[in-house]
C-alpha cells in the first residue's frame, strides 16, 4: 500500500475534521464535503472567513480559531489560500491534510512534505464516503 492509500485510510478513521472553504451554497463542494462528513458521523467544522455560520453551525474564520484541535483538514479552496492554511495547520500541530482536486500545486505538496504532514491529494472525500 502506498503512502497516499495509507494516509487516506488513517484520515477516514479520524473523526474530527475541518473543512476549509465550507460554504452554505449546496451546489458547491465546500458544502457537499462538509455535509457528507457530518452524515457519516464525523465532527466537521466549517472554516471560511466569509460566513458567520452555515446551517446554524458556527463557521470559523481560520483553523487557529477552532474550538478544538482537529485531526484532519480538508481543503476546498484555491491553491493560494491552501498555502496560507498549511502554515496555520502547522502552527496548531495538525498532521493530516487532504487536498481536494484543484486546491494544490507542486509547491504546496512539497511544502506539506517538508513539514512532515501526512497528505492525500487527487482523491475526493465526497467520492470516498459516498462509495461506501
Amino acid at each position: 500500500m502506498d503512502n497516499i492509500e495509507k494516509n487516506k485510510k488513517e484520515m477516514l478513521d479520524k473523526k474530527v475534521w475541518a473543512v476549509v472553504g465550507a460554504t452554505p451554497n449546496k451546489d458547491k463542494y465546500g458544502y457537499k464535503i462538509w455535509n457528507v462528513l457530518k452524515e457519516h458521523g464525523y465532527i466537521a467544522y466549517p472554516v471560511n472567513p466569509k460566513y458567520e455560520e452555515i446551517e446554524g453551525e458556527k463557521c470559523y474564520p481560520s483553523v487557529e480559531e477552532l474550538p478544538e484541535k482537529v485531526d484532519v483538514i480538508d481543503f476546498v479552496v484555491p491553491p493560494k489560500v491552501t498555502k496560507k492554511i498549511i502554515e496555520q495547520a502547522d502552527k496548531v500541530g495538525i498532521e493530516y491534510l487532504w487536498f481536494q482536486p484543484g486546491t494544490f500545486d507542486e509547491e504546496i505538496i512539497e511544502k506539506a512534505e517538508k513539514l512532515n504532514k501526512k497528505i492525500v491529494y487527487y482523491d475526493c472525500v465526497l467520492a470516498e464516503l459516498t462509495e461506501k
